[in-house]
């Protein structure tokens, strides 16, 4: 008899590494039950490394911004047809979508309207942007899948069953990070100065939007920090060195660590994890990488350009004021934001020098994260195993 056929589009790296974690999960409760599924769809190296079959590369469809989503829609719009047209002629005993929600929305609608069930994973953030969105996702979900535990209010009128599930970095990152099993990990001594991490992005837009400001700040901060830049991919390096900045920032002793993590270390840990958890502060660019810096208690300062036009179309649809998860979590003003033409070298530099060298400020930081930490701790692995188990029941 054929196994049970779950698929999904886990279109990030982010969104393939939760995916995977909670298939992991349910893969083996089910075979604890002498059961099986057969995972299919699209996702990146930790979901084939549970033997999924993937149609397409992930990063195809990771895109930042409104012009390269542009610039890329004919091999996007291609793929989606291809996924809905491979589901469709073979139904699946159930569809996840993995946050990627400008993809999957319009696929799980599609899907839904011929009679399959379907799951999102990470709710869209209707409650900071485009919250005409929720009539979409009624359409297209039956379960939303929560990682912040003030979001299933917001489908409360609606049809779609949303359910909190914690954020799965909560679970990943330890709650009192030890700095100097870090430091002694990358081969930094105890007595070392103090680390900045710098987290410009990984992608060829983030890198030529803020990568020169980035530098030039850790330039500017060389004399009071070790400044390590942590590559998440063997692109990343090639990309930095490129840049007009580099070769003044090698000079005055910026490193790149990685993607590579030393044998001690363990296994599947990003290496900006094990920086993050060594430094004192750190650079970051907005995104995911705000909330992980958060988790780990480190005060940071975030910078963040976008093109001109989206920054405009952004502004016009934008529901709150501030950028990183932080601010949005907790409160706007707890991390500084450097938006657009505010982000720059010097001025990086220096709204980071002005937050550590603030030691009540630093502490305040660090006690609103340590609670927001707590909140979103919750197994959120285990809880989406438990809910898609239900549901392919």
């Amino acid at each position: 008899m054929a196994p049970e056929r779950l698929a999904l589009v886990a279109g990030e790296a982010s969104g393939d590494l939760i995916a995977a974690q909670s298939l992991g999960q349910l893969l083996r409760a089910r075979s604890s039950r002498g059961g099986s599924l057969a995972l299919e769809g699209i996702g990146g190296s930790h979901l084939r490394a549970l033997g999924m079959d993937c149609w397409h590369d992930a990063q195809r469809l990771a895109v930042r911004g409104y012009l390269e989503a542009l610039s890329r829609l004919g091999s996007i719009l291609a793929i989606r047809r291809d996924v809905r047209a491979r589901l469709i002629s073979r139904p699946p005993r159930l569809f996840l979508g993995v946050d990627a929600p400008d993809f999957n929305l319009t696929l799980e609608a599609s899907l839904r309207r011929e009679g399959i069930p379907t799951v999102h994973l990470v709710s869209p953030s209707i409650w900071a942007w485009r919250p005409e969105r929720l009539r979409r996702i009624a359409e297209a979900v039956d379960h939303m899948l929560c990682l912040f535990p003030f979001e299933p209010d917001c489908y409360r009128e609606t049809r779609v069953q949303a359910h909190y599930v914690g954020h799965p970095l909560a679970d990943l990152i330890p709650e009192a990070p030890d700095r100097g099993q870090a430091r002694e990990l990358l081969g930094m001594a105890a007595s070392a100065r103090p680390i900045l991490a710098v987290l410009p992005g990984s992608r060829d837009s983030e890198i030529r939007l803020v990568g020169e400001a980035f530098l030039g700040a850790a330039c500017v901060l060389a004399d009071r920090f070790e400044v390590l830049i942590p590559l998440a991919s063997e692109e990343l390096g090639p990309r930095l060195k490129a840049l007009k900045s580099w070769p003044r920032a090698q000079q005055r002793g910026v490193r790149l660590v990685g993607p590579v993590l030393p044998e001690s270390c363990q296994v599947g840990r990003p290496i900006s994890h094990l920086v993050l958890q060594a430094c004192e502060a750190a650079l970051v660019a907005s995104g995911t990488a705000t909330l992980e810096a958060a988790l780990f208690k480190r005060p940071q300062v975030i910078g963040y350009r976008v093109p001109a036009l989206t920054y405009r179309m952004m502004r016009n649809k934008a529901l709150v004021s501030r950028i990183g998860l932080p601010n949005l979590l907790v409160h706007p003003d707890l991390v500084p934001e450097l938006v657009q033409d505010d982000c720059e070298a010097v001025a990086l530099a220096r709204a980071l020098e002005s937050f550590v060298c603030d030691a009540a400020r630093v502490q305040r930081y660090e006690n609103e994260c340590r609670a927001l930490h707590e909140r979103l701790k919750c197994n959120t692995a285990s809880r989406v195993a438990t809910i898609l188990d239900g549901l392919l029941k």
